[in-house]
């Protein structure tokens, strides 16, 4: 996200809009950022914890926000919105089903 500093409460009301918007809509699911404050770890099967995040990966920042859409165009419509409210590119991901949760 680069913008103005004096553009942060635009960017941040447009960014609560498009979130009240998915959730009229009936799709949001949840959505939050990262604590940046906060260093990831690794932990093994072992209980070893290891500072930082697997090799050859940067640490995420930002947020994420879960959609429950009915297609992949309908999430790429969603990205849209929330990168021009951002006005930062997002990332869209599917989740895979898992039938036992």
């Amino acid at each position: 996200m680069v913008f103005p500093e004096e553009d942060f409460q635009a960017v941040v009301d447009s960014s609560h809009a498009v979130i009240e918007e998915a959730k009229a809509a009936g799709v949001y699911v949840f959505g939050g950022g990262i604590d940046e404050d906060v260093d990831p770890v690794l932990v093994a099967g072992d209980g070893t914890v290891t500072e930082g995040t697997y090799p050859g990966h940067t640490v995420p920042n930002g947020g994420y926000t879960v959609l429950e859409l009915p297609s992949r165009e309908a999430a790429i419509e969603w990205a849209a919105k929330i990168a021009v409210a951002c006005r930062c590119s997002q990332e869209v991901r599917q989740f895979g089903y898992d039938p036992a949760s």
